[in-house]
């Protein structure tokens, strides 16, 4: 029933951003968030090779984002679907996705090894 309270939702979380209306920290958080997502799912390099290979389409692929825009929302939280949409209009924000996710992944590279390690000598 969630999706039809958002159907006609009318709040302060159903309007719409401009991407600069996105503050920097909530920016950083949207990043953080996701890359935390895709690497604990391991999916670090599809991801990465897809935001690579469609940096250059990021505008492109962002108004595509704003068009399943009515279909996402019965999903997620709108505020942060549009926040994040208009997010990817700017390349720079895919390449600090593409970053952060890098440096998650050898993060947890490392711990993997760490804990292997410790098991071995156990």
């Amino acid at each position: 029933m969630r999706w039809l309270k958002s159907a006609f939702g009318t709040g302060e979380e159903f309007q719409y951003v401009s991407p600069e209306e996105v503050p920097e920290e909530r920016r950083q958080e949207i990043i953080r968030v996701l890359a935390k997502a895709i690497v604990e799912r391991r999916l670090t390099a599809p991801a990465v090779f897809f935001l690579e290979s469609m940096k250059p389409l990021s505008f492109v692929g962002s108004q595509a984002m704003i068009f399943l825009q009515p279909v996402i929302q019965a999903i997620f939280p709108f505020r942060s679907y549009n926040e994040f949409s208009v997010m990817m209009e700017d390349r720079k924000n895919v390449e600090e996705l593409i970053c952060e996710m890098e440096r998650l992944e050898a993060e947890d590279r490392e711990k993997r090894r760490r804990e292997k390690r410790a098991k071995r000598r156990g």
